[in-house]
């Protein structure tokens, strides 16, 4: 049996005991917190692209024409930095890599093909997930960097243009790649069934956990309820 010595877990995780199986893997707060981060994400998504290019300019007309898209662009960035901010301090440990997310890795081939019981037991996340989080920090973490150089409005007077020049690019480039990520990320969520009604009821069954998470539901059955 695998050691659950290093297994994460977090206020809420538990097993209720029943028919069947439920295991409570998301707080309210948590699923809150998650979508305020992805609808951030969206509609920062949304307003960037409007302003990248004026092929796409008519995606202004969501957020109430040009001049209102620049506007609250920026704003928006700051609620995503905040919002992924308390993910970040939720789940980083969780996040972190083990020798198994490496093994995982190497098997890539019976993750896609789910072959699930050839893979070694998980924490309560894989090394898929952990590459996604661990992205989006460092992307979130450039873009408001990069934003913050190019708004003019409050910090236009600390820099010179070429250093403006080259923020404009990180942030287009870093855009592109974090739009990427969340693209697989949402794919994955639908792709894995049941993980995406985990971050909506904050419950997935207990076949699940032992199916995708068993080392983290090992952990869990020690303390069985909430």
């Amino acid at each position: 049996m695998s050691t659950t010595e290093d297994v994460v877990t977090q206020p809420g995780d538990a097993v209720e005991p029943g028919r069947p199986v439920t295991v409570h893997r998301y707080t309210a707060a948590a699923r809150v917190n998650h979508w305020i981060t992805a609808v951030s994400l969206v509609l920062l998504a949304l307003s960037g692209l409007a302003l990248f290019h004026p092929s796409l300019f008519f995606l202004t007309n969501l957020f109430g024409g040009g001049q209102t898209t620049r506007a609250i662009h920026p704003w928006i960035g700051v609620v995503l930095f905040f919002s992924f901010s308390l993910l970040f301090i939720r789940f980083w440990r969780a996040n972190l890599w083990r020798r198994e997310d490496t093994q995982w890795s190497k098997q890539i081939t019976d993750v896609i093909g789910g072959h699930e019981e050839r893979l070694p037991e998980l924490g309560k996340y894989n090394a898929g997930q952990k590459l996604v989080f661990w992205s989006m920090t460092l992307l979130i973490l450039t873009l408001i960097i990069t934003g913050l150089a190019m708004w003019d409005q409050y910090f236009g007077e600390y820099l010179a243009i070429e250093p403006k020049r080259i923020a404009a690019l990180i942030h287009a480039l870093c855009a592109f790649t974090i739009i990427c990520v969340w693209i697989v990320h949402v794919y994955a969520a639908i792709w894995v069934k049941g993980t995406f009604s985990a971050m909506t009821s904050g419950k997935v069954t207990g076949g699940w956990a032992w199916r995708h998470h068993r080392k983290w539901l090992r952990k869990l059955a020690q303390h069985p309820t909430r």
